[in-house]
């Protein structure tokens, strides 16, 4: 008698505006700490990212709450490598192997940020973060200062051909509506 272990993810790649980058949906919640891993050395909390860098084309892994957005490099064709990838991923899911190990994550509380701040982290939170998600990315607040904010574009936002776009016009747009102060949206 053979047993088949149901599967428990579906795992889907889809393109994204950086054409380096692929969103590999899980189709549920994998982490509440989205985090990008950058190399190989970089991976100490995240099994996942580490599996995957085992891989010489890697550049870089965004891991979203339901999402891997893995960039590659340029010698390599996505044709080759979409559909292994993403029965890797669900395969390591499946095994349970996992994600993100959040507790050693460094974490930052927010209790000593300025109104400003407070303000400037709930607008990317709750509107701008899950937009840019869509598209396999992930915005991180740096600081706000002298009427700068300094963002962290990740995953497929970071090197995408319309990066600069999404950032003064849409994030930046919508942050000066939401805190008077800011000058200019700026990304390190």
């Amino acid at each position: 008698m053979t047993t088949t272990l149901e599967s428990t993810y579906t795992v889907t790649a889809e393109p994204t505006p950086n054409p380096q980058t692929l969103r590999f949906m899980v189709g549920r919640e994998i982490t509440s700490t989205p985090t990008e891993y950058k190399s190989a050395q970089d991976t100490v909390t995240s099994p996942l990212a580490k599996k995957l860098f085992g891989f010489p084309w890697t550049e870089t892994i965004f891991i979203g709450k339901d999402f891997v957005a893995v960039t590659k490099q340029d010698w390599v064709d996505w044709e080759t490598l979409a559909e292994p990838l993403a029965g890797l991923i669900q395969e390591h899911l499946e095994r349970g192997e996992g994600v993100i190990h959040e507790s050693a994550l460094p974490s930052d509380s927010g209790a000593n940020d300025s109104e400003d701040v407070r303000r400037i982290k709930q607008v990317l939170d709750l509107e701008i973060r899950p937009m840019v998600a869509q598209d396999g990315g992930d915005v991180a607040f740096h600081k706000f200062e002298n009427g700068i904010v300094y963002l962290f574009m990740q995953g497929a936002c970071s090197g995408c051909p319309s990066a600069t776009m999404t950032l003064k016009i849409g994030i930046e747009g919508r942050l000066k509506e939401a805190v008077s102060s800011i000058q200019e949206v700026v990304a390190m």
